[in-house]
């Protein structure tokens, strides 16, 4: 489950930086690449956040680690 774990903490990472452009630049890097608010660009989006809401489990992972 490891593989995963890095996975989504990526695609939580290029979501955030895609975040820090939008806020800083007004520049959307998913929107230029594949098409503003595409197929594409939409399952990007909706990976990025079931990533986000998948890492909320690392919170209960890493604390289940410090009481071992």
């Amino acid at each position: 489950m490891k593989w995963f774990d890095n996975i989504a903490l990526t695609l939580v990472i290029v979501g955030a930086l895609n975040w820090l452009l939008i806020g800083v630049f007004r520049f959307d890097l998913v929107a230029w690449l594949f098409g503003n608010l595409s197929m594409l660009s939409r399952i990007i989006y909706a990976l990025v956040g079931l990533c986000g809401l998948y890492l909320i489990s690392l919170f209960g992972r890493i604390r289940g680690f410090s009481e071992d």
